[in-house]
């Protein structure tokens, strides 16, 4: 009979894959990688092929320590947990990740959660243009979360729309999604979307990022100019030329940009203002075309 036959649950000996759990966690920590005890469940999960492992009381196999090892090695030398894993997670959905496309943020699910508000209020069926679309995950959130807009995204980045084609299958191709410069994008809508979203470049080039953040596409991090903002400015202009009367654009900004970023915006549309994520913190704006 086992050892451990009969004896209380809670008395057991605790599972191998929580001590290797904890031991991926200190030394996550000990790089100074402040999410260490979440993110080392994230890869013992991935090791080990199933939701939880830590709570099985069987041991991990040579094979899945190997795994572990290796990826724990990868974030130890501040490769995004993104391109560790080959997924990230936006809002509800999974997503294909790696080197050539951004990792998403939280504080870009704060603007999705703004601009879904404001779709109600623009048509049945309102039309959604998705700019600088990178993975898809905003255009892709926009139509499984609000089925009754039709999106639109365009991506300048071959690397970046291989993915972004990617996850638009795994959620049944729900995005009209070209290969394309926002800047001159969707032509033939001209004068009839209803809302531009966009989380563009805008990384001012004297920045200090992170080294996780440095693995993102240079391309999808500087916005040009000494503030970062040259891409923003010309992508408003393009929204402007993008939207319907009373339509609305929403675009992602650093929160030191947010004064600047209303004053290029009020040169085309009638009424601007910022949105602050969770922290308080000025993040996105928001710009409503005159009717």
């Amino acid at each position: 009979m086992s050892a451990l036959a009969g004896m209380p649950p809670d008395s057991r000996p605790r599972s191998t894959w929580q001590a290797v759990m904890r031991q991926v966690a200190e030394q996550l920590a000990a790089a100074g990688i402040d999410s260490s005890a979440a993110e080392a469940r994230l890869l013992v999960a991935d090791a080990a092929g199933v939701e939880q492992p830590w709570l099985s009381p069987v041991p991990p196999t040579p094979a899945q320590l190997a795994r572990l090892s290796h990826t724990t090695a990868a974030r130890l030398e501040r490769q995004p947990i993104q391109h560790v894993l080959g997924k990230m997670w936006f809002r509800y959905l999974e997503l294909a990740a790696g080197p050539g496309v951004f990792s998403v943020r939280p504080e870009t699910e704060a603007m999705v959660d703004a601009a879904l508000a404001a779709l109600p209020q623009l048509g049945e069926h309102p039309r959604v243009v998705d700019l600088c679309s990178g993975s898809g995950a905003i255009a892709i959130a926009i139509a499984t979360e609000y089925p009754r807009a039709a999106v639109s995204a365009a991506e300048i980045s071959p690397a970046a729309y291989g993915y972004a084609q990617r996850n638009n299958a795994s959620y049944g191709n729900s995005v009209d999604l070209v290969l394309g410069d926002a800047r001159t994008a969707f032509p033939q809508l001209l004068g009839t979307v209803d809302l531009v979203i966009s989380n563009p470049p805008y990384v001012p080039p004297t920045d200090e990022l992170p080294p996780e953040v440095r693995h993102d596409p240079q391309l999808a991090l500087f916005g040009g100019g000494s503030d970062g903002l040259d891409l923003p400015a010309q992508l408003i202009s393009r929204a402007a030329q993008l939207l319907r009367p009373g339509g609305v654009l929403f675009m992602e900004h650093a929160p030191e940009q947010a004064a600047k970023i209303v004053a290029i915006a009020a040169r085309d549309f009638e009424k601007c203002e910022t949105g602050r994520d969770l922290t308080g913190r000025e993040r996105w704006l928001r710009a409503d075309k005159a009717n």
